[in-house]
């Protein structure tokens, strides 16, 4: 049978994302009450006025100047700003669609975005225009629906800021659109997959605003004056009476920023200071001078507060909680955080598909409930189902009692309608409105979610999505590789799953055993490694030039005789990910062995 949140349903509203947010009767704080605030120019900021008016200011400039109607897509293109909130809501006024794209996305990426959601308009910032040029003029949108925004401003002109997309014509005949909640989009996030190419995730306004009210209704302890925190518990409220200060640092591209860092506190009305870019010296300080109450972060930025030196520069002691996702978080590292700092670290977990949050780790478990996801959120179902064996798919068919490792499936109001333009990967997930996550975990007897692994093959890169046939494919093209298979492998370095390169070269004398004398072996051993070396630092270069940031080998590139694959052709990452640990246990005894040396 499926599993219930444990939370009571609670009644949704039916409704687009800019009524929910602006139509609202239940207000509580203030038109003038500042929500954005640069956390880099602290007077660039928006209050609930400004912010509205605002963005119905570039709706009706979105209609004046491109036509723009109901339905068209706009690609954004930007580094975190405190502008990117009325862009995105001035976009959803007009009736608009917002794809939001990683700003370090090469050419090539990018294209394959603007392409797929064809997109009609793009926002993008001075930073990444040169990027942004190149695609658009390669998927034919004209450099006069390229608009920026950010402090920076283009000096020849020719590019207009966003600000100046106005409807001059002084007419009143523009309004915003009548929407179906439950079937018009709102945002088309693009989410990897193992096939290779990105996909596009259908989002609803109905899917986002109900996922803002399943989580404020799981944890509303954050709120625009300071007046909640969780009964019986350690946690205090906001300092010197203030209200909650969330730092956001995580993109706003992402699904995680988006929804969290975007839509969220304009619903909470809490004051949300805006990061370009994660920088541990600049977080902790803002932290330390303004009382932030509050951070999403994700595990590598948990690792970071745990071992670097700069941090004891700062008081850190005004932050009631942090909530860490995208990826899982080890209880040694949050027990680690607070015993060092004081610093309160609970999880969460979610998805794209799934808007994003589906199980959330409430503010007063953060401790007793340690390495788990935490519990549904409300208006959810769960069902465990039976993980393929070896040669054998599942249907979901075989559903697994409570308690039992299975993989996990949910269904409720936040779950996506299906991928963009991609029917074959929409049946292979959704069935009757459940969604197949392709992770694998258990529920507690008290509701806790524990991941304990992944039928996706995805690598998740600091919560990034990195798929491995993506890299295999610009991989077989190299003209050194004659095949080649992409695992994660762990990076105690990063604290996060990084991409390794297993290749068969084309050069087999690379990986051929010496074969003359042993007297000669060693010598022909180390002359090979040292081909090894060049030959990988080669391949590592060149394909690094040709991918985001994320998806770069930091793994590195081991070479082998050949990639292991099923009868069915399918590659064993498992026994590639088996192999990569043993080389992890070998690196680290050799280290240990050269630590002893030296004494």
């Amino acid at each position: 049978m499926p599993i219930k949140s444990d939370f009571p349903d609670i009644d949704l509203q039916v409704t687009d994302i800019w009524s929910f947010l602006f139509n609202r009767k239940d207000r509580e704080f203030p038109d003038d009450h500042v929500i954005f605030q640069s956390a880099d120019s602290l007077s660039r900021q928006y209050t609930y006025s400004s912010l509205r008016q605002s963005s119905i200011d570039f709706g009706k400039g979105l209609k004046s100047n491109f036509n723009f109607r109901k339905s068209d897509v706009l690609g954004l293109f930007v580094p975190n700003d405190v502008e990117v909130p009325p862009v995105v809501l001035g976009t959803l006024w007009a009736g608009g669609i917002v794809s939001p794209a990683n700003p370090g996305y090469t050419v090539p990426e990018l294209v394959y975005q603007l392409k797929d959601s064809g997109a009609k308009i793009l926002c993008t910032h001075l930073s990444a225009l040169d990027t942004a040029r190149k695609a658009a003029r390669e998927v034919g949108i004209p450099e006069t629906h390229i608009i920026l925004l950010g402090e920076q401003r283009d000096e020849s002109r020719k590019f207009k800021h966003w600000t100046l997309i106005r409807n001059l014509e002084g007419t009143a005949r523009y309004r915003t659109p009548k929407l179906d909640p439950k079937s018009d989009l709102a945002f088309l996030v693009y989410s990897s997959g193992t096939t290779g190419r990105p996909k596009g995730v259908r989002l609803t306004h109905f899917n986002m605003t109900s996922n803002v009210e399943q989580i404020h209704a799981a944890e509303g302890w954050l709120t625009w004056n300071g007046t909640k925190t969780p009964p019986n518990s350690n946690i205090p409220h906001p300092p010197n009476g203030q209200g909650d200060k969330i730092l956001a640092c995580l993109p706003f591209f992402h699904i995680y920023g988006l929804n969290c860092l975007v839509l969220s506190p304009i619903f909470s009305g809490v004051h949300t200071l805006v990061m370009s870019r994660f920088e541990l010296e600049k977080w902790c300080s803002l932290v330390h001078n303004h009382k932030v109450t509050f951070s999403y972060i994700v595990p590598p930025i948990v690792l970071l507060l745990c071992k670097s030196p700069v941090v004891e520069k700062y008081d850190l002691s005004s932050l009631r909680m942090t909530n860490s996702g995208a990826a899982p978080l080890t209880r040694e590292l949050v027990e680690s955080l607070y015993k060092r700092k004081g610093v309160r670290v609970k999880q969460g977990y979610g998805l794209s598909e799934t808007s994003p949050t589906i199980f959330i780790q409430r503010w007063e478990d953060w401790w007793s409930a340690v390495g788990t996801t935490g519990v549904m959120v409300p208006n959810l179902e769960a069902k465990f189902c039976a993980v393929p064996g070896s040669g054998e798919e599942s249907d979901g068919s075989k559903e697994l009692p409570r308690g039992k490792v299975g993989e996990l499936y949910v269904k409720g109001p936040n779950v996506f309608g299906g991928y963009h333009n991609n029917p074959n990967a929409t049946a292979e997930c959704l069935e009757d409105g459940w969604f197949r996550t392709g992770d694998v975990g258990f529920l507690d007897d008290k509701g806790n979610l524990t991941i304990t692994d992944r039928v996706k093959e995805l690598i998740k890169y600091k919560g990034f999505q990195v798929p491995p046939a993506e890299l295999e494919g610009y991989l077989a093209s190299h003209p050194l590789i004659d095949d080649v298979a992409i695992v994660g492998v762990d990076s105690l370095e990063l604290g996060t799953e990084v991409p390794r390169a297993y290749i068969v070269p084309k050069n087999r004398a690379l990986v051929s055993p010496p074969s003359s004398s042993p007297a000669q072996q060693q010598q022909q051993q180390q002359e090979q490694e040292q081909q090894q070396q060049k030959h990988a630092a080669e391949i590592v270069q060149w394909m690094n030039a040709k991918v985001a940031n994320h998806k770069k080998l930091r793994g590195g590139v081991k070479f082998v005789d050949a990639v292991p694959k099923s009868v069915s052709g399918k590659i064993l990452r498992r026994v590639l990910k088996e192999q990569a640990k043993k080389e992890f246990r070998d690196e680290e005894e050799r280290k240990l062995g050269r630590a002893r040396a030296k004494l």
